[in-house]
């Protein structure tokens, strides 16, 4: 049973991950490479949960608890006692794969390995670590502590019990789990992404406004959000970097990421967390 988790990364997910294992009774070690880094991620964290306390959805007993089951810290050494380590770094395959043969020397042989990822091929990081029977994708949603769905993905060396567990985990934290097989954007993003793509194209060719594309969708399609602003949420830079694994991976045309998104990306137009990018956030 998985008791103590770490958490490699302590922004956006990484931190949100945290605050549900926190808040479900699990023990967490929460790292980063920088003071400064752990300290956003914690003050995330406090944020989040008094938010909560405030809507009268946690008592403030139950968030203290929370915040005092989290040792957010840069020393990688600290996950040696950890039952399960989940990799929640930026979505890029070099690094992550630098992180997983980092950290699975000094990791007990029985804990598991999971990699937050929403696109990087799981039996390819599985190779990289020194435990790939115990090792699977984890693809959670932004933001975690209010999207109830976690993906699982099983690598083709995932076991059946790490599976188990893994599926275990996600029940004790609130989640939904669904398992998709290890393809390019697994299943979720396998459709969301062209999706968005498709409609960055239909905004480069002048088809409607980014405002009525996304109307369109929300009032058309009951979806909760507009494309177009999902993707200023996600990052930009993410979304194309998805695209381009769509492209290369199945080798299709149709994955093509659109060229207006890749402008908006060398314009360093990222989203909300530039304050711009379909929308203008005013940050800048």
């Amino acid at each position: 049973m998985i008791e103590s988790v770490g958490i490699i990364g302590a922004g956006t997910m990484g931190n949100g991950i945290a605050q549900i294992c926190a808040a479900a009774g699990l023990s967490v070690t929460m790292v980063d490479i920088s003071d400064a880094a752990v300290k956003r991620g914690l003050s995330t964290i406090d944020g989040s949960l008094d938010r909560l306390v405030k809507k009268e959805k946690m008592s403030a007993a139950d968030r203290e608890a929370a915040l005092s089951r989290i040792n957010a810290t840069t020393d990688k050494a600290k996950l040696a006692d950890c039952d399960l380590v989940i990799e929640a770094a930026t979505e890029n395959e070099e690094l992550k794969v630098k992180i997983l043969k980092d950290i699975c020397a000094s990791l007990r042989p029985q804990a598991l390995v999971a990699t937050n990822t929403s696109s990087i091929s799981i039996t390819k990081l599985a190779a990289a670590t020194d435990r790939p029977d115990r090792f699977i994708g984890m693809h959670f949603f932004n933001p975690v502590p209010v999207m109830a769905l976690l993906e699982l993905i099983r690598g083709l060396q995932t076991s059946d019990d790490t599976h188990a567990k893994a599926e275990a985990f996600a029940k004790r934290v609130g989640k939904v789990p669904i398992t998709a097989r290890n393809s390019p954007g697994f299943a979720v993003n396998r459709i969301l992404c062209p999706m968005i793509n498709e409609a960055v194209f239909a905004l480069q060719e002048g088809i409607a406004t980014a405002e009525e594309i996304d109307a369109g969708m929300k009032l058309g399609c009951n979806h909760p959000i507009g494309p177009l602003a999902l993707a200023d949420l996600i990052g930009l830079d993410t979304m194309l970097s998805v695209m381009e694994v769509f492209y290369t991976g199945f080798n299709d045309p149709k994955y093509r990421p659109a060229p207006l998104l890749r402008e908006m990306v060398d314009a360093g137009r990222l989203g909300r967390k530039t304050g711009r990018g379909f929308y203008d956030y005013g940050k800048n």
